[in-house]
């Protein structure tokens, strides 16, 4: 059955007109009226409640004092007091010890994975291989040594940096640009550090970069380019290299030296964004874990 249809003058008209169409002046259902009013005092007292208005520093905070942040703290509070107790074993069991404990070591390695990719990832890699410039931890080539004690101690003092006294903190010289040694010397040498692990560019410099090395690098390096861990300088014949080994790149690093810096991470150091001791355990834990640890 057709409806009956509407004509203006039962309704009546807005006034408006659109290309001669003209919109009926049809008053909203009751139900929908009173739920958008309810809608609107419902978001009234919600911003009286809670945080909503931006401020200059801060939003309001609501009569009801409720907040996120807050809330994620309990949260983590809740969840820092639960592991306490093994928080504090951690951080006064002797580090060789850990390895024994199999409850306190798969707590410490899933503790330091989550410590390591909220700090260390952004230079060491997510997965610790590393970058130029960044060592690759999942290798035994530690410029310092991989045992658990060398690594908590890195981890704890960092290198070069201006935190803590007793960071790592030997230095290469810059042999070019000091002027140490001659264009032509630091030509020699770095053809003979290249034949150490590989292929010189010019095999016919090797002999007499042979001699400059002995001279100047073979008592930080050793004689043969094994490196010395007490001073944190790198092996040179194993192919392994921090910055690359192609001759320009070799070239550069004895002309200008290299100095890498990281953080000390200890609370001691760096209170606001400092690691816990049992933290630092963890981590190196972790990092001892990959497969480079010694």
């Amino acid at each position: 059955m057709a409806k009956k249809p509407i004509k203006k003058e039962d309704v009546g008209t807005t006034g408006h007109s659109w290309d001669g169409i003209e919109e009926f002046n049809n008053p909203l259902p009751r139900w929908w009226l009173w739920t958008f009013y309810a809608c609107i005092v419902w978001g009234i007292g919600y911003t009286i409640a809670y945080p909503a208005w931006p401020g200059i520093s801060q939003a309001t905070s609501g009569l009801l004092g409720f907040s996120t942040r807050g809330q994620v703290a309990e949260q983590i509070a809740a969840v820092d007091a639960k592991n306490a107790p093994m928080n504090d074993k951690l951080a006064s069991v002797e580090l060789a010890a850990i390895d024994g404990d199999a409850e306190l070591k798969g707590y410490a390695i899933s503790a330091g994975a989550a410590v390591f990719k909220t700090w260390c990832a952004q230079c060491h890699g997510a997965g610790a291989a590393g970058a130029k410039g960044y060592p690759n931890l999942l290798d035994d080539d530690w410029l310092w040594g991989g045992d658990i004690d060398s690594i908590h101690y890195t981890i704890t003092h960092g290198i070069r940096n201006t935190d803590s006294d007793d960071a790592r903190a030997t230095e290469m010289p810059a042999f070019g640009r000091d002027e140490l040694l001659e264009k032509e010397q630091l030509d020699q040498v770095v053809n003979f550090v290249m034949s150490l692990s590989g292929t010189a560019q010019d095999a016919a410099k090797v002999e007499e970069g042979a001699v400059v090395f002995a001279d100047n690098c073979a008592s930080c390096h050793g004689e043969q380019g094994e490196g010395m861990r007490d001073l944190g300088a790198p092996a040179l014949n194993d192919a392994i290299w921090l910055y690359g080994g192609d001759y320009a790149t070799l070239l550069e690093t004895v002309t200008n030296s290299r100095a890498g810096v990281m953080p000390a991470w200890s609370t001691d150091f760096r209170p606001a964004q400092g690691l816990s001791e049992a933290e630092i355990r963890a981590v190196a834990t972790y990092v001892h874990s990959l497969g480079g640890g010694e």
